[in-house]
C-alpha cells in the first residue's frame, strides 16, 4: 500500500477540482449605454445589426460589441487582444476614425450581468457605467 502524504492529497484534489471548473470569460456582446431607459433613441437595428441611431448623441453614449469589432459612434475598433482577471477586464484594439487610425486599450470592470464600468487608469477613481440594453 503506498501512503500519500496529507499534503500531497490536499494538492491533487485542487488541482483536479480546478481542472473541473469551467473558466466563465464575461460575455461584453451587444449594445451598452449610458442610459439603459434611453436604448431605443441611441441604438436602432437595421436587418441583424445594431446600429446608431441618426440623432443618438441627443441621448447619450455607447458602443455595440460584435465579437472582436467594437462599434463606437466615432471609431471603429477591432480587438486584438482581450484578458480578463476576476472582474477586470482589459481590451487591446486597433481602431480607426475617418482621419487616423491608432491602438488604444480599454478597461472594463463588470459590475453585474447587466453593467460594466470603463475606467481610466489615467485618471484615478474616474469611471462611466454602461448598461446592456436589451435586444
Amino acid at each position: 500500500m503506498i501512503h500519500i502524504g496529507r499534503p500531497v492529497m490536499i494538492a491533487g484534489v485542487l488541482l483536479v477540482a480546478g481542472m473541473t471548473r469551467p473558466a466563465h470569460a464575461f460575455d461584453l456582446t451587444g449594445a451598452w449605454s449610458t442610459n439603459p431607459e434611453l436604448c431605443g433613441h441611441i441604438f436602432t437595428r437595421k436587418g441583424n445589426e445594431v446600429i446608431f441611431s441618426e440623432l443618438s448623441d441627443l441621448y447619450g453614449s455607447g458602443f455595440v460589441i460584435d465579437g472582436t469589432r467594437i462599434q463606437g459612434k466615432a471609431a471603429n475598433c477591432t480587438i486584438t487582444s482581450r484578458k480578463q482577471d476576476g472582474d477586470l477586464i482589459t481590451l487591446s484594439a486597433t481602431c480607426a476614425t475617418s482621419i487616423m487610425k491608432q491602438n488604444a486599450e480599454f478597461s472594463v470592470r463588470v459590475v453585474n450581468d447587466s453593467t460594466i464600468a470603463r475606467l481610466f487608469p489615467d485618471i484615478p477613481n474616474m469611471a462611466v457605467s454602461y448598461s446592456r440594453c436589451k435586444p
